[in-house]
């Protein structure tokens, strides 16, 4: 598995943007304005806070201003490499093929037009995971409903099943998110040959580099040979295709990078959902199977009403299960976006979700071995709670930690916020505690939520 830092981010930038026509007559779509900022700004101020570093950007219109402006990267500590579509411009697809020669072993590939706010070290580790079983690819997708286009993905469970954006169906109900990692190989002329057209008679053509195509041929191609993972993410994607999507980033830009608001940080093992009975341990324990997570009813209003009050709302919990072999990581992963997908459903939508999977030490288990390490993220070091300040204005001094562990509060202090402990502070929590003592102490979330002023 690769982190981020080691992985090359390829970015499509080459459109024309001609439903933005009054904003591109002169200028490109990643450096439309918004709010004082080129667009492009926002995404590659969120991919620089998951630690990418290495860019390659496929330029096409008005490709010299993103040069210019972009230069190589490094006034940001990053590099930035370009490819020209050239005259023609050579749809998606055409664009990466053509940037064979630049392209890593393992490339992620997104687009200059949205800003998409996922955990990028989950997809990655879906990506490199899905690997080892056979998969060539990964997408991200999300459960849609054709609420912001068409849906076009049936999901299995956790698998994607069919991917075609060209035949949809009533049981599509997943949309391509507009993230995707691939290996270099399916660009090789070879691989491409039995899906992509060469025009006939067109003998300029050197392979495959020219060819104008669209890279969900690859897609559908990859989901019919059940050779493409998928990372189900929960939070909606912003792009600009339209005057109208502009306007409505433009006040998403506002609210979150212009105005600060509070946040109310979760835990959540115990404070939002029931913790089990481990029988290889013979102890209480996180949940290490999916069929083993069941939120507390009440956890959703709960979040509804600290949004309502005008708070972010994130989980910050420790998961060390993988790093102790009882479990995979893609397990707590998959339990993460289930608890959000049904949070979602109930009109909860969690803001994002900090988990740390780090252990200090090997276990007699561990399998799973970059897991384990001494890290800033383990409550009760604050890492989890500050790990959105520099991509949320957030208002530390009016936000809280909710949780049922001397960890949390422990945490929650250090970070600089108001604690909220769910449960009763017997002598064991008052001796791990010593001197230091929560703002509030509660029953459960449901009083958590109402204790919280409007922000």
């Amino acid at each position: 598995m690769k982190e981020p830092k080691d992985m090359q981010v390829v970015v499509l930038m080459g459109g024309l943007g001609t439903r933005l026509k009054e904003y591109t007559k002169e200028c490109p779509k990643p450096l439309v304005e918004v709010l004082g900022k080129p667009f492009f700004d926002y995404s590659l101020k969120l991919l620089m806070h998951h630690g990418f570093k290495k860019f390659l950007f496929l330029i096409g219109y008005r490709a010299e201003m993103i040069e210019e402006y972009y230069g190589d990267g490094s006034s940001l500590g990053i590099s930035i490499t370009y490819c020209y579509d050239g005259k023609e411009l050579l749809g998606t697809g055409g664009a990466v093929r053509r940037a064979y020669d630049l392209l890593e072993d393992d490339f992620l590939l997104m687009y200059g037009d949205s800003f998409m706010d996922i955990d990028y070290e989950e997809t990655l580790y879906r990506y490199f995971e899905g690997k080892s079983r056979g998969m060539r690819a990964l997408m991200t997708v999300l459960k849609n409903g054709n609420r912001f286009d068409k849906s076009n993905v049936i999901m299995d469970g956790t698998e994607i099943k069919l991917y075609d954006k060209m035949n949809m169906t009533p049981q599509m109900n997943y949309i391509d998110y507009g993230v995707c990692v691939y290996e270099k190989s399916l660009f090789e002329d070879e691989y491409l040959k039995d899906i992509v057209d060469i025009p006939k008679g067109d003998t300029s053509k050197d392979g495959m580099a020219d060819v104008k195509f669209d890279i969900a041929l690859i897609q559908n191609r990859l989901s019919i040979d059940k050779q493409i993972a998928a990372h189900i993410v929960t939070k909606r994607f912003y792009e600009i295709g339209s005057p109208a999507a502009l306007n409505e980033f433009r006040e998403y830009v506002k609210h979150r990078f212009n105005e600060a608001h509070p946040a109310v940080f979760l835990d959540r093992d115990g404070v939002l959902n029931e913790i089990v009975y481990n029988e290889d341990a013979e102890q209480m324990d996180s949940p290490q199977k999916v069929e083993q997570f069941k939120a507390f009813p009440e956890a959703a209003a709960a979040i509804k009403k600290m949004k309502d009050k005008g708070y972010y709302v994130f989980l910050a919990t420790n998961q060390p299960g993988a790093a102790k072999g009882k479990c995979k990581l893609k397990t707590l992963y998959d339990i993460n976006t289930l608890f959000c997908e049904r949070l979602s459903e109930q009109g909860a939508d969690i803001d994002g979700v900090y988990m740390c999977a780090h252990y200090p030490s090997m276990c007699e288990n561990t399998k799973e071995e970059f897991l384990i390490k001494k890290c800033d993220c383990r409550k009760p070091k604050p890492g989890l709670l500050l790990k959105p300040k520099d991509i949320y204005n957030i208002d530390y001094d009016n936000s809280y930690m909710v949780g049922d562990s001397f960890t949390d509060i422990v945490a929650g202090q250090a970070a600089g916020v108001k604690t909220i402990f769910i449960g009763d502070l017997k002598c064991d929590a008052c001796k791990k505690l010593c001197d230091i003592e929560p703002t509030h102490i509660v029953r459960n979330v449901t009083e958590a939520a109402e204790i919280i002023p409007e922000a």
